[in-house]
């Protein structure tokens, strides 16, 4: 989507999964530094420029596709698996593998209790289907979605121009929301210093993958970010 003039702007703040299990000190994929997000992100949730304030958030069953313990000799972190279409089984693609996390109902699942989630108007729930990972907040990656949380319908319905998307991680599914929302016909930013990476030293390079899609990655000053507190 085109750039927009600041006064036909109508804008969206997606908050991507800021759950206790991704934070330091306790959480089972803790990402490092991500707790050091949250007064940036309070600082954006509480502006008025934002018509609409959305959490997402990992609400996984235990037998989760994407947790190595469910496949028997595979480790977390290093090892993958094949995702099968459950509809098409002629259509997979390969996931990383990760420690059980964000389980249903368990204290990883929260979201991180400095977080202001009094100014969210929406939660959306998302990795729900065991058979599928869905790192996007959107939906997963095959066509057609197998699960989809009808996120675009709601920022469609709001009459949304522009997304600002942050939270964790930054490579994975801050990465797939952002790619998805600009799929979607979204103006979309990632502000940098509200997000963090689960491979810090391979961010610059995913950076450039994200920002070849359409999807800018701006710092919070720029005239994108500082725009939203004039």
């Amino acid at each position: 989507m085109a750039e927009q003039p600041s006064e036909a702007m109508k804008a969206a703040l997606l908050v991507v999964d800021m759950q206790e299990d991704f934070c330091p000190p306790n959480g089972s994929l803790a990402v490092a530094s991500a707790r050091d997000t949250i007064p940036l992100i309070n600082s954006l949730l509480a502006l008025p420029s934002f018509a609409i304030r959305i959490a997402t958030k990992d609400w996984h069953p235990a037998s989760h596709i994407s947790f190595a313990c469910n496949h028997a000799g595979k480790q977390p972190f290093v090892d993958t698996c094949t995702v099968v279409n459950p509809n098409d089984p002629a259509d997979s693609y390969e996931t990383r593998l990760w420690p059980v996390h964000c389980v249903q109902d368990t204290p990883g699942a929260a979201l991180v209790t400095e977080l202001d989630a009094t100014r969210f108007d929406r939660v959306i729930e998302k990795g729900i289907d065991p058979r599928v990972e869905m790192y996007s907040a959107f939906y997963d990656p095959f066509t057609p979605h197998v699960s989809d949380s009808g996120l675009a319908a709601i920022l469609k319905d709001a009459a949304i121009t522009h997304v600002y998307v942050v939270g964790l991680a930054g490579d994975y599914c801050v990465r797939h929301t952002a790619v998805d929302a600009a799929t979607e016909g979204f103006t979309t930013f990632i502000i940098e210093e509200a997000t963090r990476p689960v491979d810090g030293p391979g961010w610059p390079q995913c950076k450039g993958e994200i920002e070849a899609t359409g999807v800018r990655v701006v710092t919070q000053d720029s005239p994108e970010v500082r725009r939203l507190y004039a």
